[in-house]
């Protein structure tokens, strides 16, 4: 009785599970379906221009402040009509870089201001909430610290928003600096690409609820004050301000030929501390979010599930622990584990189909970078544990410490990271990591034994993703042990 309750148990995750990929099929159709649809952009003369507010959210970002504020400095756009706003929190030295920068660009007549807070109460929201309150622009584009905006993306994006008032967001796609920079940052392009060509370009040209992706955008000031405004009750506030807004009836909008290159962080824990981070955020807004969005009378039944979909697309990893955790449980039943796996496997190839697409799409040697799709595959699902505790910490609470990224200014295969004081340096989330790691190979063993052996890869699978990912993590955390007897460390970039 109790083995069948656990098969029952076992096919629904399956089931939840592939519903998720068959997303990715969705999303890779209503791609092809949908790609050659050009959006130009609209004609607006130079002297009809709006007012526009780029803000530039920082916390203690020493390498790259000086990049970020010199590149917006350069955007072409009237300068009688543009306002940039360097909302920094940080304290350490970014707080003299920031002001060093910004004396220089104000001394050549560019428009650009501080704004500090004494307190960073709603960590990027509060600094975004407070900067509208002083911002004279009626649209309000936002870069990230890792960006290194083009000169004409103001140009590229604000026309579409005047020309189309019912649009209250326009996106734009990321690229990479340092994609070549090691085989981590190489996946984590090939991730993003799928994200930004496939998924992104299909829920906006199909009219599915899409989201903003917290910077690289402009924002209609209007849209956001009426959908709310920036919220700190969740750690994702640009996907709650995106839904907020499409309830309300917003139309927001992707612009996959507008790219703007960003940095890829080049430690794994940094890695699974953002996606950690977006998955706790994502739960939140799930939670916060679902009724108004079942509710909305300004969305059809197939957007508000496909919505649903988006909003709860990590819960995949909690159902990823739990086939795993059922495995030995039922590895003495022959068959039972395999037979669900047959309606799994077909499903896991929505998002590989959305990672070959976006290569496709992208690059001519489209053929070269698909080389690292077996390395995301097993770091994708290696994260599953660190990402699980994001969602179960999402459930259990509202907002929470927004840890940020670090960054080091890496272009290309150029720059280091190991000695910044920056670097983070641990990870509980690697005991779990390794336990799974060993779980996993006992639940092999126990398949082999009852001649289970079509489990077996699947298993498989976890060993090495979970084994992957745990080395990985050990030896970031062992780096401090390996490096000099001085322990000399030091901010590469920070004298820009």
């Amino acid at each position: 009785m109790i083995i069948d309750l656990i098969a029952i148990l076992y096919a629904l995750a399956v089931l939840w599970l592939s519903a998720y990929g068959l997303n990715g099929w969705i999303l890779t159709v209503l791609y092809w379906r949908h790609r050659r649809r050009s959006c130009p952009t609209p004609a607006v003369p130079r002297d009809q221009l709006p007012t526009v507010t780029v803000q530039l959210p920082l916390y203690n970002e020493a390498h790259v402040a000086a990049r970020l504020i010199d590149a917006a400095a350069a955007l072409e756009y009237p300068r009688d009509r543009l306002e940039i706003q360097v909302l920094d929190d940080s304290t350490d030295e970014t707080v003299r870089i920031v002001d060093s920068r910004v004396a220089f660009h104000r001394q050549h007549g560019v428009d650009i201001r501080v704004l500090r807070r004494s307190e960073r109460d709603g960590f990027k929201a509060g600094a975004l909430a407070r900067g509208l309150k002083e911002a004279r622009g009626e649209f309000i584009a936002i870069f990230d610290a890792d960006f290194c905006p083009r000169p004409d993306f103001l140009l590229r994006t604000v026309p579409h928003l005047v020309a189309r008032p019912e649009v209250g967001m326009v996106q734009a796609r990321w690229s990479h600096l340092n994609t070549d920079y090691s085989l981590l940052t190489r996946v984590q392009a090939l991730a993003l690409d799928g994200h930004f060509v496939v998924e992104q370009t299909a829920r906006s040209r199909a009219g599915l609820p899409m989201h903003f992706n917290g910077t690289a955008g402009v924002w209609r000031r209007s849209c956001i004050e009426e959908s709310g405004g920036w919220q700190s009750d969740t750690l994702c506030e640009d996907l709650d301000l995106s839904y907020r807004a499409q309830i309300a009836g917003w139309r927001l909008m992707y612009l996959p030929d507008v790219e703007e290159p960003a940095e890829l962080p080049p430690q794994i824990l940094a890695f699974k501390q953002q996606q950690a981070r977006w998955a706790q955020g994502a739960v939140q807004c799930l939670r916060k979010l679902s009724g108004p969005l079942l509710r909305s009378p300004h969305l059809a039944l197939h957007q508000k599930v496909m919505g649903l979909l988006h909003l709860s697309g990590y819960l995949a990893y909690p159902l990823m622990i739990l086939l795993l955790l059922l495995a030995p449980l039922l590895s003495l039943h022959p068959g039972v584990l395999w037979d669900p796996l047959r309606l799994l496997a077909p499903a896991c190839l929505g998002p590989l189909l959305v990672y070959v697409t976006s290569q496709w799409a992208l690059y001519p040697d489209w053929v070269r970078r698909l080389k690292a799709l077996p390395l995301l595959v097993l770091v994708g699902t290696g994260v599953a544990w660190s990402n699980t505790l994001g969602v179960a910490r999402g459930i259990a609470r509202w907002g929470g410490e927004m840890k940020r990224t670090p960054k080091f200014h890496l272009e290309g295969r150029r720059g280091g990271w190991a000695r910044s004081r920056y670097r983070l340096r641990r990870d509980r989330a690697v005991i779990g990591e390794v336990g799974l790691t060993l779980y996993a190979l006992v639940a092999t063993a126990l398949a082999y034994r009852s001649g289970d052996g079509g489990s077996i890869p699947f298993l498989l699978l976890y060993v090495a993703a979970f084994g992957l990912v745990a080395g990985m993590s050990l030896w970031e955390m062992t780096l401090p042990f390996r490096e000099s007897r001085s322990g000399e460390v030091i901010l590469p970039h920070s004298s820009e």
